[in-house]
């Protein structure tokens, strides 16, 4: 893509060298794969990392971001220059207009965004068009469908969203009740999603619908439906605890007439695509959040240095020091999982397993740390004007989307061969 606001965030990964007694092809790209990961993984302050942080600090968020919160306001314009830095396409092949970079710039620019922009509602919403909606379309749309509808989400001309959930299937995500009945020029599809990201926003939905109820998660499909189409409802913006600055709502379908083109993929390979995108979702839909948590332990750091009671810094305290241990120990542990996880999928082996570990440990790690950042700032950390109450919401929400805790230790255990 043509980037006008600033240069294409920069390859993390080096080139490998050659040699007299050079492995085979394959075999040095997983070593190029590994040696950048370990990089990434190993260097926290990567430069990739601080170039996207410094940069997000900068230009994101500049406005007033208590009052956004507290109206659900949605910051379109940092939207639209995220998109014109190149974070839309970062996992975008370039032959379909993306950046094509790596899994360790691709992780270490998500950190960075964590890290310095403060509306974590926004990233989080960038991240979920990214690994849901964009993972979709560059897998399993055709030449035309990707011209129509995924490069205009790398550009913000567009913005999409992905639509599985419903009010009665949640974690049995396959017990949905949405349909799609053929027609003579296509599909009637009819359904209510819920808790849709993006969706108050979106100018087209993936849904997912059945096909052919008789084969359960075997006849589902996956359609690509404009907002505009006749018969779409929008069920407004819904409220929440926390990011609230990420658009979220419901849609319903009444007997929406769709043709035979918006089918994405095959009829009946809905539950692969879905599975498809949800262990890459899973996987890295925390990458963020892990920037967000080295924020939050950096800033508790300097307040509780500048901070003097009983004629000392509270960080000379060991009750305060040994909380901000905690929050190092849980922030260093939850990154080697989230790249413990990008190793599984660069090399195609146990991603299930570590991408449930990543996500569970990740979204327990973002509520405790944000906790202790509260009990370090004191009812400054209490009250809203600090901006430090607010991640503890922001980050209750881990608990749940992309699978709650429970569905990840359910995912691990029977890998274990114990549930």
């Amino acid at each position: 893509m043509t980037v006008t606001a600033e240069p294409p965030i920069a390859d993390a990964a080096g080139s490998a060298a050659g040699s007299a007694t050079a492995p085979p092809a394959d075999l040095r790209a997983d070593r190029e794969v590994l040696a950048s990961l370990a990089e990434a993984m190993a260097t926290l302050d990567h430069p990739t990392k601080a170039d996207v942080s410094r940069w997000a600090a900068a230009e994101l968020a500049q406005f007033d971001r208590v009052a956004a919160d507290r109206e659900s306001g949605f910051a379109l314009d940092d939207w639209r220059r995220c998109a014109e830095r190149g974070v839309h396409g970062l996992m975008v092949p370039v032959a379909d207009g993306g950046q094509g970079a790596d899994l360790a710039t691709t992780l270490l620019t998500l950190e960075g965004l964590g890290h310095g922009c403060r509306d974590n509602g926004l990233i989080y919403a960038i991240t979920s068009q990214m690994l849901s909606t964009q993972v979709a379309l560059a897998e399993f749309a055709n030449p035309e469908q990707k011209e129509r509808y995924l490069r205009p989400l790398l550009t913000a001309d567009r913005i999409g969203a992905f639509a599985m959930t419903e009010p009665e299937a949640g974690s049995d995500a396959y017990s949905i009740t949405a349909r799609a009945v053929r027609t003579d020029d296509g599909y009637s599809i009819s359904g209510h999603k819920t808790y849709i990201t993006l969706a108050s926003r979106c100018d087209f939905v993936i849904v997912f619908a059945s096909t052919n109820p008789e084969v359960g998660r075997w006849g589902l499909s996956a359609f690509i439906v404009p907002m505009d189409t006749p018969g779409v409802e929008r069920v407004g913006n819904r409220e929440k605890m926390g990011m609230r600055t990420t658009p979220f709502g419901d849609i319903k379908l009444h007997d929406v007439e769709v043709p035979a083109d918006a089918l994405l993929g095959r009829e009946g390979a809905g539950a692969s695509i879905f599975n498809a995108v949800l262990e890459v979702e899973r996987a890295f839909v925390f990458a963020p959040a892990i920037g967000v948590t080295e924020r939050v332990l950096d800033e508790s750091i300097a307040f509780s240095k500048a901070r003097e009671q009983g004629g000392a810094p509270i960080s000379t305290y060991q009750a305060v020091a040994h909380r901000l241990v905690e929050m190092k120990r849980r922030h260093e542990t939850a990154r080697l999982f989230l790249y413990r996880a990008a190793l599984s999928v660069a090399l195609g082996r146990d991603v299930a397993t570590y991408a449930a570990l990543a996500k569970l440990v990740a979204s327990e790690t973002g509520i405790e740390a944000a906790l202790q950042s509260v009990e370090v700032h004191g009812a400054r950390g209490y009250v809203s004007e600090y901006e430090v109450e607010r991640n503890v919401r922001d980050a209750i929400g881990g608990l749940v989307y992309s699978g709650t805790s429970d569905i990840q230790r359910n995912i691990v255990a029977r890998l274990l061969g114990v549930g």
